[in-house]
C-alpha cells in the first residue's frame, strides 16, 4: 500500500476538473481532517480545497458520535466546496455524496457497496464508511461545505465507529471487496475526482438528477426499520427516498412518511422480528 502524495492525488483528478483544485493537504496524523478545513478560510466559489490523512486521532461523525482511524486502517478525506449560491435542497447533497463516493470506490475495483441512509456505506452487511458535511453560511448568498469520508482500508477485529444502528455493525475492509490490496493514493484520487465532481453536478442540476440512482443502492430499501425522532419511535419498512432526500417509510398506521432528520437504531431483513 503506496504511502498519501498530494501531487499523485492531484494528478489522478480527472481534466477538467484538476484546474478547479486549491490546496491539497496531507497530515501523517491529525485529530480531525473535517475540523481543520472548518478552521481554514474557506476556498473561492466552484474550487476545492482537500485535506486526506490515514491517522485521524478525533474524528467526529453525525450526533457527535466518534470516527477514529488508527495508523494503517483506513482513509479520511475532507473537501471543501464554496458555493456562489445556496443550492435548493442543500441536505440532499450528504446523499449524492455518498453515490459520488461508490462511484470512486467502484472505479478502484469495489464491488457490492450500498448506501444507508443518510450517510453510511454498507458492504457485506457491514459499515465500509461514512459522510459527514457541515455547512458554513460566507455571506448572503455564499455557502461553503466541509464533507468528509472516512473509509476502512485494513480494519482488524469487530470495531465501532460511530455507526447508528443497535449494536455496532461489523467493520468492513475496503480490500475484501476488491480483488487486488488499494492503493491509498489512487483511492484518495478517486474519491477526490468523485466528490468534486457530485458538487458541481449539484450546483447544476440538484439532487433530482441522481436521486433515481439511489434506489439502486438503497440498503434500506423494503428493510424493517426502527428509527428514533425527536421524542419517539417509527417502524415500518423502507420504500427509498423523495427528491429532496428525505427517507421514505412506509408505516402500519399511517402509510408514507417522510423522514428528513433521526437516528436509526434496527434495520433487519422484511419479516425479521424487532
Amino acid at each position: 500500500m503506496n504511502s498519501l502524495d498530494a501531487e499523485i492525488i492531484r494528478q489522478l483528478v480527472k481534466d477538467p476538473l484538476r484546474e478547479r483544485l486549491a490546496e491539497i493537504e496531507v497530515f501523517a496524523e491529525i485529530e480531525s481532517t473535517n475540523s481543520y478545513l472548518m478552521q481554514m478560510p474557506a476556498p473561492e466559489p466552484g474550487r476545492l480545497g482537500v485535506a486526506v490523512t490515514s491517522n485521524q486521532t478525533a474524528g467526529r461523525g453525525r450526533h457527535g458520535k466518534t470516527w477514529l482511524s488508527p495508523p494503517g486502517s483506513g482513509l479520511c478525506l475532507s473537501v471543501a466546496y464554496t458555493f456562489k449560491k445556496q443550492p435548493d435542497k442543500l441536505p440532499a447533497l450528504t446523499l449524492a455524496l455518498g453515490l459520488g463516493a461508490i462511484d470512486a470506490l467502484e472505479e478502484l475495483g469495489a464491488r457490492g457497496i450500498k448506501l444507508k441512509w443518510p450517510n453510511d456505506l454498507v458492504a457485506l452487511e457491514g459499515k465500509l464508511g461514512g459522510i459527514l458535511t457541515e455547512v458554513q453560511q460566507q455571506s448572503a448568498a455564499a455557502v461553503t461545505v466541509v464533507a468528509g469520508i472516512g473509509v476502512n482500508v485494513d480494519v482488524q477485529g469487530q470495531l465501532d465507529f460511530g455507526v447508528e444502528t443497535e449494536g455496532a455493525l461489523q467493520a468492513v475492509n475496503l480490500k475484501s471487496i476488491c480483488d487486488a490490496e488499494p492503493d491509498l493514493a489512487a483511492t484518495a484520487g478517486q474519491l477526490t475526482s468523485h466528490l468534486l465532481q457530485t458538487f458541481v453536478d449539484f450546483e447544476t442540476s440538484g439532487f433530482v438528477a441522481t436521486a433515481d440512482r439511489w434506489t439502486h443502492y438503497d440498503w434500506l430499501l423494503g428493510r424493517d426499520v426502527r428509527i428514533d425522532i425527536a421524542d419517539r419511535q417509527l417502524l415500518g419498512v423502507g420504500a427509498g427516498i423523495a427528491d429532496d432526500g428525505a427517507l421514505l417509510i412506509d408505516t402500519p398506521e399511517a402509510g408514507i412518511r417522510r423522514v428528513m432528520s433521526g437516528t436509526i437504531v434496527m434495520a433487519g431483513a422484511r419479516g425479521e422480528s424487532q
